[in-house]
């Protein structure tokens, strides 16, 4: 077995991109052959400097990638993250540190660009919290019986002089991302979308090397004719044996708005001939989608999970970059763990904004690092994480002015997959 420090931890070269690829897939289980075209769709994420790799002699045998990213904060300020993706350990190097040699350089890197969070949507729930991220969204899937949710099936158009076209992927390259943007001012936990985003979700680039299937794009422009919402779909051709149809619609992405805009795509997407089954995509755990429906009940949660991950490398920006529910003070003692950005705050809110000073007074409240950044954007309860052990009071009852200040009337979401 190779000791730990014949292993390099590097930023990968363009000449290592082939090898590197060859690890991710097998980090991911998929085919480890890496097609030409597959490699070739893959280098439009190549950022020199931001991919990392675990060398045991010529061989990668571990990955890691992170890229430029925004955040949204309560009240709809942009925060620099540092995004983290592609990240894998080949089954024959775990257990020997690789992870946590490659996030603490990625992670000092991010805290010296100055940025004020690092980002990520966890594929295994116990990894990590021990690098301080904490779950600061949730993401939600219902899936729709169609027939049974009470809507008239003679509807055409949305009652409120809107209407909705069916467009290209031209008409959403032009379109989407300023609808994008609309969105993600007033969405807490939302994150910018590129260039290339668009162009592979139009099928103008890949990067993955597959096929490219064009989906079905719906925009719903109001009575004045402004886009407020922007659906991607897709449909399956299932038939019973008595010849009725079972097909299931597949939301891809769904942007809205304004809650007109939101009301008439789901009532366009169950209202599609043959669609008996809608699937939601990841959705808001508070989305209005089962209230729009006469039977809530016909849409079921099918998936409810943990989504964005957020690791505070800015204790004072972070604070100060959101609004906040009401007005008080706290004085907040995080632990950091990685050594980036521990210490003890007082934090003043209120309707005007918002001051993060270091203190020397005593504690209210005391928690790692990573449940500060579960309360961040507003989801978690202070007070539920005290009841959990995970945060400490060393004042009655400051849990509870945390949620007063920290926690949101709707709940952040995260509408992408990095």
């Amino acid at each position: 077995m190779t000791r730990r420090t014949d292993i390099d931890v590097r930023p990968i070269s363009e000449a290592e991109f082939p090898d590197w690829n060859r690890a991710l897939n097998t980090g991911f289980l998929m085919p480890p052959a890496v097609a030409e075209e597959q490699l070739e769709a893959r280098r439009n994420q190549f950022v020199p400097g931001r991919l990392l790799g675990a060398f045991d002699g010529d061989r990668c045998v571990a990955t890691f990638r992170s890229f430029d990213q925004q955040v949204t904060a309560v009240g709809g300020a942009p925060v620099q993250a540092d995004a983290i993706s592609n990240v894998t350990v080949t089954a024959t190097h775990r257990r020997r540190g690789l992870l946590t040699r490659m996030m603490a350089q990625d992670l000092a890197a991010a805290k010296d660009r100055g940025d004020v969070v690092a980002t990520l949507i966890a594929a295994e729930y116990p990894i990590y919290g021990r690098y301080g991220f904490g779950p600061a969204t949730t993401m939600t899937e219902w899936t729709v019986d169609v027939p049974r949710a009470g809507l008239d099936a003679r509807w055409a158009a949305p009652e409120d002089g809107g209407r909705i076209d069916l467009v290209d992927g031209e008409d959403v390259r032009k379109l989407g991302p300023e609808l994008h943007e609309r969105l993600r001012r007033a969405q807490p936990g939302a994150v910018s979308r590129s260039e290339l985003w668009w162009q592979t979700r139009t099928g103008v680039v890949s990067t993955d090397g597959s096929p490219w299937t064009e989906p079905f794009y719906a925009v719903y422009r109001s009575a004045d004719g402004e886009v407020e919402g922007m659906a991607s779909y897709r449909a399956d051709a299932k038939w019973g044996d008595a010849k009725q149809p079972l097909n299931t619609a597949t939301v891809d992405w769904l942007l809205a708005v304004t809650p007109d805009a939101e009301r008439a795509l789901w009532r366009y997407l169950c209202s599609i001939d043959w669609v008996m089954m809608l699937k939601s995509g990841w959705r808001a755990p508070d989305d209005l989608l089962p209230h729009l429906l006469p039977d809530p009940r016909a849409a079921r949660i099918t998936t409810q999970a943990d989504w964005l991950w957020v690791r505070i490398l800015d204790v004072v920006r972070a604070l100060e970059a959101r609004t906040y529910e009401g007005q008080g003070s706290l004085v907040l003692e995080a632990v950091d763990r990685g050594g980036l950005t521990g210490g003890r705050w007082r934090l003043e809110a209120g309707a005007d904004g918002a001051s993060c000073t270091p203190t020397t007074e005593s504690a209210h409240l005391v928690l790692d690092v990573a449940e500060l950044a579960a309360l961040w954007l507003g989801d978690e309860s202070a007070v539920r994480l005290a009841a959990l052990g995970r945060v400490r009071e060393e004042r009655a009852g400051a849990a509870r002015v945390a949620d007063a200040l920290l926690r949101t009337s709707r709940r952040p979401w995260c509408p992408d997959m990095f």
